[in-house]
Protein backbone atom coordinates (compact mmCIF):
# COMPACT_ATOMS: atom_id res chain seq x y z
CA UNK A 1 0.00 0.00 0.00
CA UNK A 2 1.23 4.06 -0.59
CA UNK A 3 2.58 5.52 2.67
CA UNK A 4 -0.28 7.29 3.59
CA UNK A 5 -3.56 6.91 1.66
CA UNK A 6 -6.80 9.40 2.67
CA UNK A 7 -10.17 7.98 2.05
CA UNK A 8 -13.23 10.11 2.50
CA UNK A 9 -11.87 12.56 5.00
CA UNK A 10 -14.07 15.32 5.85
CA UNK A 11 -12.89 18.67 8.82
CA UNK A 12 -16.13 20.47 10.29
CA UNK A 13 -15.32 23.13 12.84
CA UNK A 14 -18.64 23.62 15.20
CA UNK A 15 -19.09 27.23 16.52
CA UNK A 16 -20.15 27.46 19.57
CA UNK A 17 -21.89 30.73 19.49
CA UNK A 18 -23.18 30.26 16.52
CA UNK A 19 -24.33 26.86 16.95
CA UNK A 20 -23.18 25.53 13.87
CA UNK A 21 -20.94 23.76 12.30
CA UNK A 22 -18.07 24.83 9.33
CA UNK A 23 -17.38 22.58 6.46
CA UNK A 24 -13.54 23.02 5.65
CA UNK A 25 -13.24 20.17 3.25
CA UNK A 26 -15.33 17.64 2.54
CA UNK A 27 -14.76 13.54 1.73
CA UNK A 28 -11.11 14.36 0.29
CA UNK A 29 -9.37 11.42 -1.52
CA UNK A 30 -5.69 11.32 -1.96
CA UNK A 31 -2.55 8.91 -1.69
CA UNK A 32 1.29 9.68 -0.92
CA UNK A 33 4.50 7.12 -1.84
CA UNK A 34 7.69 7.57 -0.10
CA UNK A 35 9.97 10.20 -1.90
CA UNK A 36 6.85 11.92 -3.53
CA UNK A 37 6.02 15.42 -2.86
CA UNK A 38 2.55 16.83 -3.23
CA UNK A 39 1.76 20.52 -3.08
CA UNK A 40 -1.65 21.81 -1.52
CA UNK A 41 -2.97 24.62 -3.12
CA UNK A 42 -6.02 26.96 -2.83
CA UNK A 43 -6.89 30.06 -1.50
CA UNK A 44 -7.21 31.64 1.84
CA UNK A 45 -9.59 29.93 3.85
CA UNK A 46 -9.58 26.71 1.59
CA UNK A 47 -8.77 24.50 4.44
CA UNK A 48 -4.49 23.58 3.44
CA UNK A 49 -3.25 24.16 7.29
CA UNK A 50 -6.30 22.11 8.36
CA UNK A 51 -5.74 19.81 6.16
CA UNK A 52 -1.98 19.47 7.36
CA UNK A 53 -3.24 19.36 11.41
CA UNK A 54 -5.91 16.48 10.46
CA UNK A 55 -3.16 14.11 8.60
CA UNK A 56 -0.75 15.18 12.42
CA UNK A 57 -3.48 14.85 14.43
CA UNK A 58 -3.41 18.55 15.83
CA UNK A 59 -7.27 18.49 14.49
CA UNK A 60 -9.16 15.48 14.98
CA UNK A 61 -10.96 15.08 11.52
CA UNK A 62 -14.99 14.51 11.56
CA UNK A 63 -14.83 11.78 9.27
CA UNK A 64 -12.89 9.34 6.79
CA UNK A 65 -9.30 7.64 6.87
CA UNK A 66 -6.07 8.50 6.61
CA UNK A 67 -3.86 4.90 6.79
CA UNK A 68 -0.19 5.53 7.50
CA UNK A 69 1.76 2.70 6.77
CA UNK A 70 4.29 3.15 9.63
CA UNK A 71 6.89 1.00 10.79
CA UNK A 72 4.42 -0.61 13.46
CA UNK A 73 2.07 -1.46 10.90
CA UNK A 74 -0.66 0.44 9.40
CA UNK A 75 -1.95 3.43 11.53
CA UNK A 76 -5.11 5.18 10.89
CA UNK A 77 -4.20 9.12 11.90
CA UNK A 78 -7.77 10.00 11.46
CA UNK A 79 -8.76 7.73 14.91
CA UNK A 80 -5.60 6.42 16.26
CA UNK A 81 -5.55 6.71 20.04
CA UNK A 82 -3.12 9.75 20.97
CA UNK A 83 -0.33 7.80 22.42
CA UNK A 84 0.23 5.90 18.51
CA UNK A 85 0.06 9.57 17.22
CA UNK A 86 2.56 10.46 19.63
CA UNK A 87 5.18 7.47 18.91
CA UNK A 88 4.62 8.73 15.31
CA UNK A 89 5.59 12.26 16.07
CA UNK A 90 8.98 11.33 17.51
CA UNK A 91 10.27 8.23 15.25
CA UNK A 92 8.31 9.40 11.33
CA UNK A 93 6.23 12.19 11.10
CA UNK A 94 7.86 15.69 11.05
CA UNK A 95 5.44 18.79 10.87
CA UNK A 96 6.69 22.21 9.94
CA UNK A 97 5.38 25.57 10.29
CA UNK A 98 6.58 29.30 9.59
CA UNK A 99 6.32 29.88 13.52
CA UNK A 100 9.13 29.01 16.36
CA UNK A 101 7.78 28.53 20.15
CA UNK A 102 10.96 27.94 21.69
CA UNK A 103 11.43 27.72 25.67
CA UNK A 104 13.01 30.04 27.54
CA UNK A 105 16.81 29.71 28.29
CA UNK A 106 17.77 27.27 26.12
CA UNK A 107 19.97 27.62 23.04
CA UNK A 108 19.53 27.76 19.43
CA UNK A 109 21.94 24.74 18.86
CA UNK A 110 20.51 23.10 22.10
CA UNK A 111 16.72 23.13 20.78
CA UNK A 112 18.14 21.92 17.30
CA UNK A 113 20.19 19.04 18.76
CA UNK A 114 17.43 17.66 20.89
CA UNK A 115 15.46 15.65 18.28
CA UNK A 116 18.54 13.77 17.86
CA UNK A 117 19.49 13.04 21.31
CA UNK A 118 15.64 11.95 21.77
CA UNK A 119 16.19 9.46 19.04
CA UNK A 120 19.10 8.28 21.31
CA UNK A 121 22.04 10.13 19.79
CA UNK A 122 25.19 10.94 21.37
CA UNK A 123 24.60 14.80 22.68
CA UNK A 124 28.15 15.43 21.45
CA UNK A 125 27.52 14.23 18.11
CA UNK A 126 24.05 15.54 18.10
CA UNK A 127 25.36 18.96 18.38
CA UNK A 128 28.35 18.91 15.85
CA UNK A 129 25.00 17.67 13.48
CA UNK A 130 22.88 20.64 14.70
CA UNK A 131 26.17 23.04 13.80
CA UNK A 132 25.67 21.96 10.34
CA UNK A 133 22.60 22.62 10.16
CA UNK A 134 22.45 26.02 11.71
CA UNK A 135 24.88 26.78 9.03
CA UNK A 136 23.40 25.87 6.31
CA UNK A 137 20.54 27.72 7.03
CA UNK A 138 22.33 30.51 6.99
CA UNK A 139 22.60 31.03 10.99
CA UNK A 140 25.10 33.28 12.15
CA UNK A 141 27.67 31.63 14.51
CA UNK A 142 27.54 34.14 16.58
CA UNK A 143 23.41 33.64 17.75
CA UNK A 144 24.15 29.51 18.01
CA UNK A 145 24.21 29.77 21.95
CA UNK A 146 21.94 33.03 22.20
CA UNK A 147 18.30 31.68 22.58
CA UNK A 148 15.89 32.27 20.12
CA UNK A 149 13.08 34.24 21.99
CA UNK A 150 15.64 37.06 21.39
CA UNK A 151 15.80 36.30 17.59
CA UNK A 152 13.98 38.35 14.57
CA UNK A 153 11.14 35.90 12.84
CA UNK A 154 13.42 35.48 10.25
CA UNK A 155 16.46 33.63 12.79
CA UNK A 156 13.67 32.12 14.47
CA UNK A 157 12.61 30.52 11.32
CA UNK A 158 16.49 29.26 11.10
CA UNK A 159 16.32 27.54 14.18
CA UNK A 160 12.64 26.22 13.19
CA UNK A 161 13.60 24.46 9.95
CA UNK A 162 16.81 23.46 11.34
CA UNK A 163 15.38 21.21 14.55
CA UNK A 164 12.57 20.43 12.10
CA UNK A 165 14.45 18.88 9.73
CA UNK A 166 17.48 17.54 11.53
CA UNK A 167 15.96 13.97 12.63
CA UNK A 168 15.05 11.49 9.76
CA UNK A 169 11.46 11.60 9.17
CA UNK A 170 9.54 8.98 6.81
CA UNK A 171 6.47 11.63 6.21
CA UNK A 172 6.77 15.82 6.67
CA UNK A 173 4.06 17.72 6.70
CA UNK A 174 5.20 21.43 5.29
CA UNK A 175 2.72 24.30 6.42
CA UNK A 176 4.12 27.69 4.78
CA UNK A 177 7.91 27.19 5.80
CA UNK A 178 9.02 30.15 3.54
CA UNK A 179 6.83 32.84 4.87
CA UNK A 180 9.41 34.59 6.60
CA UNK A 181 12.46 33.64 4.89
CA UNK A 182 14.75 35.47 2.42
CA UNK A 183 15.74 34.07 -0.72
CA UNK A 184 19.00 32.67 0.30
CA UNK A 185 17.51 30.72 3.04
CA UNK A 186 14.84 29.46 0.31
CA UNK A 187 17.36 28.02 -1.48
CA UNK A 188 19.02 26.37 1.65
CA UNK A 189 15.61 24.56 2.38
CA UNK A 190 15.02 24.00 -0.99
CA UNK A 191 18.49 22.04 -1.10
CA UNK A 192 17.33 20.00 1.94
CA UNK A 193 14.15 19.06 0.55
CA UNK A 194 15.80 17.72 -2.60
CA UNK A 195 17.96 16.00 -0.42
CA UNK A 196 14.82 14.31 1.58
CA UNK A 197 12.96 13.45 -1.23
CA UNK A 198 16.03 11.83 -2.93
CA UNK A 199 16.27 9.48 0.25
CA UNK A 200 12.62 8.23 -0.01
CA UNK A 201 10.69 10.83 2.59
CA UNK A 202 7.57 11.71 1.55
CA UNK A 203 6.24 15.10 2.13
CA UNK A 204 2.81 17.37 2.06
CA UNK A 205 3.82 21.10 1.38
CA UNK A 206 1.52 24.52 1.62
CA UNK A 207 4.12 27.07 0.14
CA UNK A 208 3.91 30.98 0.17
CA UNK A 209 6.39 30.62 -3.02
CA UNK A 210 5.99 27.30 -4.77
CA UNK A 211 7.87 28.39 -7.93
CA UNK A 212 10.56 27.83 -5.31
CA UNK A 213 10.39 23.85 -5.15
CA UNK A 214 8.42 23.12 -8.26
CA UNK A 215 10.68 20.75 -9.89
CA UNK A 216 10.05 18.48 -6.43
CA UNK A 217 6.23 18.78 -7.16
CA UNK A 218 4.63 15.29 -8.08
CA UNK A 219 1.16 16.36 -7.80
CA UNK A 220 -0.88 18.50 -6.10
CA UNK A 221 -4.24 18.47 -4.28
CA UNK A 222 -6.63 21.46 -5.06
CA UNK A 223 -8.96 22.82 -2.17
CA UNK A 224 -11.56 25.34 -2.52
CA UNK A 225 -12.98 27.72 -0.10
CA UNK A 226 -16.52 27.00 0.48
CA UNK A 227 -16.80 26.98 4.38
CA UNK A 228 -20.59 25.63 3.93
CA UNK A 229 -22.77 25.56 6.51
CA UNK A 230 -23.51 21.95 6.88
CA UNK A 231 -25.73 21.73 10.76
CA UNK A 232 -27.72 24.12 13.31
CA UNK A 233 -28.38 23.14 16.91
CA UNK A 234 -31.61 23.73 18.60
CA UNK A 235 -31.55 26.44 21.40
Amino acid sequence: MPLLEATLLTKRFYIDHLQREIEVFSNLSFSLESGQFVLVGGANGAGKSSLLRCLYRTYVPTSGRALFNSALGVIDLANAADVDIALLRRQEMGFVTQFLRPRPRVSALELVAEPLVDGGMAWEQALEQARQMLYSFGLKEALWSAYPTTFSGGEQQKVNLSRALIAPRRLLLLDEPTASLDAATRNSLQNRLSELKAQGVAMIGVFHHPEDIQHLIDSEIRLTASQEEVGYVAD
